[in-house]
């Protein structure tokens, strides 16, 4: 862990990816505190969507949980698993919907789907 504290203190900025069936890994909370510790700003990105177990909100409260920080979605999941097709963007309140079997390099702007306006509305105001 060594290595990583010296790597943080030169750091401008970091970014984690989080694997959406792990969520948090122990390991990761060490390095998170040492960022924490001197200052480094982060991004987060949740990716794995479409495998089995795939939870969003489940990794997000694991973030809060233990990293102890609240992270600002920018955008949340439009189905998940098999059933995953996109994202809803919560900047411009829009659905973001893939097609095809290339996986997001087409895609659509939609209309939120009814059942989820509530929801991404909750989320943009948090």
């Amino acid at each position: 862990m060594a290595s990583e504290e010296r790597a943080l203190r030169a750091l401008d900025g970091a970014i984690r990816l989080f694997d959406i069936v792990a969520g948090v890994e122990p390991q990761f909370e060490t390095v998170w505190r040492q960022a924490d510790k001197y200052g480094v700003p982060r991004i987060c990105f949740i990716n794995k969507m479409d495998r089995l177990g795939a939870n969003f909100f489940r990794t997000r409260d694991m973030i809060v949980t233990n990293l102890g920080t609240k992270p600002l979605v920018l955008q949340i999941p439009v189905g998940a698993e098999d059933n995953f097709q996109g994202v809803i963007d919560l900047v411009k309140m829009k659905a973001i919907i893939w097609f095809g079997e290339e996986l997001g390099a087409k895609f659509t702007y939609e209309d939120i789907p009814a059942d989820l306006k509530e929801l991404a509305r909750e989320h943009r105001e948090n």
